[in-house]
């Protein structure tokens, strides 16, 4: 593990309070910890980005890809606050991301695949477009669905996936290594003493 995605729902689930929480993340976590701000006015958004960012260096502040969110994200980003241009569901929304500075930006590829659409084409696009530019914006492949988003996002050259845990504990598993595992002990066995 990299480093920590969160969300209102990610926190919610806790049954904690948020700073409480974001402290806790942001002291075991040693990579980019990702904590969203909830206001939707670009003031709101800078004012709580600040705050926000004084829980540690390793902070990202998350933030909407609205109208406001890129206004915020690129003040934000020319006074050195990362940002993870958050809810991206279209590629003009990550250019615009991306021209503004934001750090990374957060395509929700399993949210566009639970409405029929193709949520890695929107991955590869994303990738074409900042590779084209030089744009430095990272891409972080967002709602996750199960380990084949992982497998595509690595050879499309996403920068990071964020998943759920039991995402993650899926991508050890292939039933010929358990067929393989049982196969070996069992000849062990058979081998003298």
């Amino acid at each position: 593990m990299d480093g920590v995605t969160t969300n209102p729902t990610h926190i919610a689930e806790t049954g904690r309070k948020f700073i409480d929480v974001a402290e806790e993340i942001v002291s075991l976590v040693k990579g980019p910890v990702s904590l969203e701000v909830i206001s939707t006015d670009w003031k709101g958004m800078v004012k709580e980005a600040k705050e926000l960012a004084k829980l540690g260096e390793n902070v990202v502040i998350k933030i909407p890809l609205i109208k406001e969110g890129i206004r915020a994200i690129k003040e934000l980003s020319e006074i050195g606050i990362k940002t993870n241009a958050t809810l991206n569901f279209s590629l003009p929304q990550a250019l615009l991301a991306a021209k503004a500075g934001a750090t990374y930006v957060s395509p929700f590829v399993g949210r566009i695949d639970d409405i029929g659409g193709d949520g890695m084409a929107l991955v590869r696009d994303i990738k074409t477009m900042l590779d084209n530019y030089g744009f430095p914006t990272q891409i972080i492949v967002s709602a996750v669905r199960h380990p084949r988003h992982v497998v595509q996002a690595a050879l499309i050259g996403a920068h990071v996936t964020t998943m759920r845990f039991e995402i993650m504990k899926k991508l050890f598993f292939h039933p010929l290594t358990q067929i393989g595992l049982e196969r070996f002990l069992k000849d062990w066995e058979k081998v003298p003493k």
